[in-house]
């Protein structure tokens, strides 16, 4: 018997294209002879766009982007064409409005199953300064860091930048608190490139996090589970540029992924219960990325967790878990079976007294 499963993809969010690029991938990926998939798109505008029930892979993600005609309310696109429910239901969002916890407060609402991580996990892995606080208050080390929201920094612009200077110094990075896919970002080495900063930064978010910049290794690592994660073996990001930007990931694929990561011994299995560690400490179910910084004395620091990573065909998620032995069509399948089996341990919960 086929799982019936409603993709959500496209989103109101800066990450729009991404999120299309990751749903055109993982429906490649799809055995259709065990899935029966109902396309749901999501414009830039938050409108909700309902397709016909998919029967082969998508080429083009313009086949993805489906006309007005098609608009539905975002209830009635959680609705089947069939008389029965969905089985569950993929988010393949990323950034606000999507995977920061709003469509996952929908699903539960619905009592919808849907795959990855629910409302809290969502919401705090988002903001990137609700997630290093929690980390911190776990123990798990990080860089320096301070954030701003934009009506401080508009009402005394002179402070934001002492402040800055005083506590995190340079280089640093500028991030918008509420985004992914290295939108956004900058590193600044001067006064001049910290003010530019803070404007790129602010507008994407009304919140951002600036960190301290360390001479260090990006390496990166995959969660899967609920309650008892599996880790995957690391992976490392080697960027031909300065960072790992929003270019290299998704357009030229201008970096190099070395997976497994060559690491000293012991530090891999370090990493492993740390990510789990990050993952537990969220409260996270599904899947997460986890990023680590890793200096030349060996020194180790998370960096941040995505609640959504992308599946597109540069995306280090998918590739870290078929070099641990489960390939891109088994770790969907996975992703589908853990949200059933949270869903149906969030109903043995009592709704009365």
């Amino acid at each position: 018997m086929k799982t019936k499963l409603c993709l959500l993809f496209g989103g109101k969010s800066a990450e729009h294209e991404v999120s299309l690029q990751t749903a055109k991938a993982v429906i490649k990926a799809l055995d259709l002879t065990k899935f029966d998939i109902d396309p749901v798109f999501i414009t830039k505008e938050g409108e909700w766009r309902k397709g016909a029930a998919l029967t082969e892979p998508v080429e083009d993600v313009k086949q993805l982007q489906f006309e007005a005609q098609a608009e539905v309310s975002p209830a009635e696109g959680l609705v089947p064409a069939q008389e029965a429910s969905y089985d569950i239901v993929f988010p393949l969002l990323h950034g606000p409005n999507g995977e920061d916890g709003t469509v996952q407060g929908l699903l539960e609402v619905l009592n919808v199953p849907y795959v990855g991580n629910g409302v809290l996990a969502s919401s705090a892995g988002m903001d990137k300064v609700i997630m290093k606080n929690l980390f911190r208050d776990a123990g798990l080390p990080q860089v320096g860091y301070t954030s701003f929201i934009r009506s401080a920094w508009e009402k005394d612009k002179e402070a934001s930048y002492v402040k800055t200077e005083k506590e995190i110094g340079y280089p640093c990075f500028i991030k918008p608190a509420n985004l992914g896919s290295s939108v956004g970002i900058s590193k600044c080495t001067n006064r001049a490139e910290l003010e530019a900063g803070f404007e790129e930064a602010f507008q994407f978010d009304r919140k951002i996090v600036i960190e301290e910049g360390v001479k260090a290794r990006e390496i990166e690592l995959g969660v899967i589970g609920n309650d008892f994660p599996e880790v995957s073996v690391p992976g490392e990001i080697v960027a031909k540029k300065d960072f790992y930007d929003y270019k290299s990931k998704y357009v030229d694929g201008d970096s190099v992924m070395i997976i497994p990561a060559e690491l000293p011994d012991g530090m891999a299995e370090k990493l492993q219960e740390m990510a789990k560690t990050a993952f537990q400490t969220v409260d996270c179910s599904g899947l997460v990325r986890a990023d680590f910084f890793v200096t030349e004395n060996d020194e180790i620091y998370i960096n941040e967790i995505n609640t959504m990573p992308g599946f597109t065909p540069y995306s280090m998620f998918p590739l870290l878990w078929e070099n641990t032995g489960v390939p891109y069509a088994e770790l969907i399948e996975k992703l589908v079976q853990f949200g059933m089996e949270r869903y149906e341990d969030k109903q043995k919960l009592k709704t009365s007294i």
